[in-house]
């Protein structure tokens, strides 16, 4: 099962649209991940409009129209790996031991809001992926998005990809 993982958005303040490259990788997507700050409704609908099936949640830059469409924090099942989603976890010191004890039974969090990506794994066991921003790199060297595969229980091939 191949996974797309994106965050940040913020569209169209930061950008007028998504990259091309983050569009090309839709297609092969099965599950589709949005940790939040998306800002405009028109994305939620384009990535709905593929057909893939999307895990978003809405961010703090969030409007009462996202926000009526998305939750706060989502969870799935995926291949026999327990994901949840949510868009802020606070500081990155302790982020690790804070974060497996709020989602306690989880094997993955995808999370957003830095901007910065991220992938560590906690005492446990809970991996965390924050995969950046395609649109608004900030302080970072790129803008970046991430892929991932499930298999046989598995999390594998977890690449975070850059942008120009």
């Amino acid at each position: 099962m191949r996974l797309l993982l994106m965050s940040d958005t913020h569209l169209p303040k930061r950008a007028k649209r998504l990259p091309d490259r983050l569009l090309a990788e839709l297609p092969h997507a099965d599950v589709v991940f949005h940790a939040g700050d998306w800002v405009d409704t028109a994305t939620l609908d384009l990535l709905e409009s593929f057909g893939r099936r999307l895990i978003g949640v809405y961010g703090n830059n969030d409007g009462d129209d996202l926000r009526a469409r998305l939750p706060e924090v989502a969870y799935a099942e995926l291949g026999g790996l327990r994901f949840g989603v949510v868009h802020e976890t606070g500081p990155a010191r302790g982020r690790e031991a804070r974060c497996a004890e709020r989602f306690p039974g989880l094997d993955v969090l995808v999370f957003g809001h830095s901007h910065i990506p991220w992938d560590t794994t906690a005492p446990g066991g809970l991996r965390l992926l924050n995969p950046g921003s395609p649109t608004d790199r900030r302080r970072q060297p790129h803008a970046t998005y991430m892929t991932a595969t499930v298999a046989d229980g598995a999390l594998t091939d977890v690449t975070t990809h850059t942008l120009p």
